[in-house]
């Protein structure tokens, strides 16, 4: 934001240097980036009036010209074609500097001595982005007379200096030159000087010229508020004006463009002069865009439209992209005799999002994006038309359109005087308190010992008591704030008992060989149909991003599985033979469906494998760390319902009435969907549940001392008998002494009917109070294998 200290003083009385004033500045908390001088090093360029013009005797593209600079007569040769008898001119005088070091002397052109130069904007140092289109071309003519041989800087203006401010977004009443006079006037103690803001005269009534102005998206127009100016004449803009806009880094147009520019510096509100004669049956209608629907702006180019994007429309056709520029069908030219004045509030994530989609960013649509205050419509609009009455651009007429129906107010925020002290480290008197939140527009008052602080709709970054305190921390000066060493009591901390699980769980199985990954928590709702999740599933559930990097990364994530198949797939297709992962992360569960609040973040463990592996070697992750964190009583329960794996390979992890996870093999379809040839293993555990059932305490008992029987059984079952279920009826028949057993052989094939298959199990007896007798373990052994019979059906082989 480029600010020229004359224009600032112009609102706030500064008696410092703008060094000085840079630097308080600073310390306030508005940073500024440089200082740039406006006077480039111009000397002994003064007024001239242009006497006589006479061609050159011996050069077809040179003329004499005889100049009046005051107290003398000059004769000055050019090549200039576009100055005329009786128009004041910048004259260099011999002796006279301009940009980049060039001198000035006496000189002969074709035999004609030449007693100065001529000067244009560029060669007195006005950039050539800045300089007007008519003046791009010739010599500067000065809009009007002006005393001859009076130096032009003072005329021009080019003088003084202009501060760079770096704009933090959350301040965008700071994108104004009154914005940072306010800010100024708070830091030095001075008091601020509003624009008085009056149109002496207005004729008629704008209900005559305007049939209606209907905004359809309220939601993404705030406030449409409009004036018409009729008679207008369109052209250059006085110097003052031009002056003006250069030093603030914008190039004049003409008259009535120069001024809403010319008002959004001043105000921060960007405005819009719309010519009425090309506006259809004058009407003005705030809209969504139709889908492909096509407007050419005002830089020319042609740009397509979507559903997402406002539009300013009349009734046939868009005239603007609210917030970004308007539309070349709708411009004011020289031709245009009836403007209305667009001083509107739109949705800044809008204007940010259709700005970066259309490729098109304008200083109008910086402050959009950073949602303006819909108050300050009325303001610069009014103000515009005092500036087209003062320079007699037009004829203001009476009346005004205003569609505001959710109207901002201002909110109050109470203060407790000792909170500032505990925050700051400083005593600050409470009448001071109140008199700096005063100078920054916060209306503030003691009441019942609590500051009561009403806050302005401009600022809308003020929410809480802590942000008043920053502002008077920072008016009152952070520097003026004592050093004092930190004063406090020293605690042992320790991670808790989640943080100690998971990193136990990482320890276990990095020691197992896998290897951590760490991927984005959010996703493309395109992965969910890559690892076939029902459209019906709770897991499509998701949070949505407002403002998302892209399509992949647009939504939450409420599972692990897709990130892990993109790393292995990836992996995979490099050359990678085989790799053992895992990944610990949060998964994003809505509370309710449209969001209204934060989503339950939900940890998951995720472990994933492929090449020389087998469902059984995932298993040997999964069962030494839940044994390792003490959780022992679990089992597996085949799992055919789970889309994204195989109907006849996986299995949920029940541990007591909790299902902590589920492992298994990913299914055929999936892995096509991910372009890989390799059976892929995976398991998702939930964490949280597993740090519920956790149990990181240990009992020790001694070794056994009596000896232990061990007994092998084999059994011949239904091939469909899962072998937890024998193992569940062993131990249940065990009578306390079954200290172990061990699944040693599973066999198909000769001597075993066809749907049977073999079990054989090593069974170890133990008794920690005595030694078994043969008799003993004998008895419990049949029982067990009585038990199989009845039960499962089983007979000994």
């Amino acid at each position: 934001m480029l600010v020229p200290v004359k224009w600032l003083k112009e609102y706030v009385e500064i008696d410092i240097n703008t060094k000085e004033l840079a630097d308080k500045l600073t310390m306030s908390g508005s940073h500024v980036d440089s200082i740039q001088n406006i006077d480039k090093g111009v000397k002994k360029v003064v007024v001239g009036k242009i006497l006589d013009i006479k061609d050159h005797p011996n050069a077809d593209k040179l003329i004499i010209t005889t100049i009046d600079v005051g107290e003398e007569q000059l004769q000055i040769v050019t090549g200039a074609k576009n100055v005329n008898v009786g128009d004041y001119v910048p004259v260099a005088l011999v002796g006279a500097k301009l940009p980049g070091g060039m001198k000035i002397r006496k000189t002969k052109l074709r035999g004609v001595e030449s007693y100065g130069m001529l000067c244009s904007l560029q060669e007195l140092g006005i950039p050539e982005s800045l300089i007007p289109k008519e003046a791009k071309d010739g010599i500067y003519i000065f809009d009007e007379e002006y005393p001859l041989g009076k130096d032009v800087k003072e005329i021009m203006g080019i003088y003084g200096e202009v501060i760079d401010f770096e704009i933090t977004p959350n301040r965008p009443d700071c994108l104004s030159i009154v914005g940072m006079a306010r800010e100024t006037a708070a830091t030095l103690g001075k008091e601020l000087k509003y624009p008085n803001i009056q149109v002496k005269e207005e004729i008629e009534d704008i209900n005559q010229y305007v049939e209606s102005i209907e905004v359809v998206d309220n939601d993404l127009c705030k406030r449409y508020y409009s004036k018409i100016v009729k008679d207008v004449e369109i052209k250059p803009s006085p110097m003052w004006l031009q002056n003006r806009l250069i030093e603030a880094g914008v190039r004049p147009i003409n008259n009535i463009v120069d001024i809403t520019n010319y008002v959004m510096l001043e105000l921060g509100q960007p405005l819009h002069a719309f010519d009425l004669d090309k506006i259809t049956d004058n009407k003005i209608i705030v809209r969504r865009a139709k889908e492909n629907e096509k407007i050419i702006t005002l830089d020319e180019v042609e740009r397509e439209l979507n559903e997402s994007m406002l539009v300013i429309a009349d009734s046939e056709k868009p005239v603007a992209i609210a917030g970004v520029m308007g539309g070349l069908n709708s411009e004011v030219s020289t031709d245009t005799k009836t403007i209305l004045i667009e001083s509107a509030n739109f949705d800044g994530r809008n204007v940010r999002l259709t700005s970066r989609a259309v490729g098109l960013r304008t200083e109008a649509s910086a402050r959009f994006e950073k949602d303006l205050d819909p108050n300050l419509a009325e303001q610069a609009c009014n103000r515009a038309c005092q500036l087209i009455e003062e320079i007699g651009a037009g004829k203001v007429v009476g009346g005004y359109i205003d569609v505001y129906e959710d109207k901002n107010e201002k909110r109050t925020i109470t203060l407790r005087p000792e909170r500032v002290e505990k925050l700051l480290g400083v005593s600050i008197e409470i009448d001071k308190m109140i008199d700096i939140l005063n100078s920054l527009e916060i209306n503030s008052k003691l009441v019942n010992g609590k500051i009561e602080a009403e806050v302005p709709t401009f600022r809308q970054d003020l929410e809480l008591e802590a942000d008043l305190i920053e502002e008077i921390g920072r008016i009152y000066g952070f520097d003026k704030i004592e050093l004092k060493p930190l004063v406090g009591t020293l605690t042992r901390g320790e991670k808790t008992k989640f943080r100690q699980i998971e990193d136990k769980l990482k320890s276990l199985l990095i020691g197992l060989g896998l290897s951590e990954i760490t991927t984005y928590s959010f996703i493309s709702p395109k992965a969910y149909d890559k690892i076939k999740i029902p459209e019906n599933s709770m897991k499509r559930k998701y949070v949505e991003l407002m403002n998302p990097l892209g399509e992949d990364y647009s939504v939450m994530r409420t599972t692990l599985v897709p990130n892990m198949m993109e790393v292995l797939s990836r992996n995979y297709n490099y050359g990678v033979e085989k790799a053992q992962l895992f990944e610990i992360g949060n998964t994003f569960i809505p509370k309710e469906l449209p969001i209204k609040g934060l989503p339950y973040e939900n940890r998951v463990v995720c472990i994933g494998m492929y090449g020389d592996f087998d469902f059984f070697d995932i298993k040997g992750v999964i069962e030494p760390i839940l044994d390792r964190l003490g959780i022992y009583k679990y089992e597996y329960l085949r799992e055919e319902k789970h889309d994204s794996f195989h109907p006849g390979r996986t299995a949920s992890i029940i541990a007591g009435n909790h299902v902590i996870g589920v492992i298994g093999e990913i299914h055929p379809d999936v892995l096509e969907n991910y372009g890989m040839k390799e059976r892929v293993y995976i398991a998702e555990l939930d964490f949280e549940l597993i740090a519920f059932l956790s149990n990181l305490k240990r009992q020790y008992k001694p070794l056994p001392k009596f000896p232990a029987i061990t007994r092998d059984i084999a059994v011949v079952v239904d091939a469909e008998v899962m072998v937890r279920e024998i193992e569940k009826v062993i131990l249940e028949n065990g009578k306390g002494i079954v200290e172990s057993i061990e699944l040693f052989d599973v066999y198909t094939g000769e001597q075993i009917p066809e749907g049977k298959k073999s079990i054989a199990y090593s069974i170890t007896y133990r008794s920690y109070e005595k030694t078994l007798t043969d008799d003993e373990v004998t008895k419990v052994h049949d029982n067990i294998v009585k038990e199989l019979e009845e039960k499962l059906g089983a007979a000994l082989r």
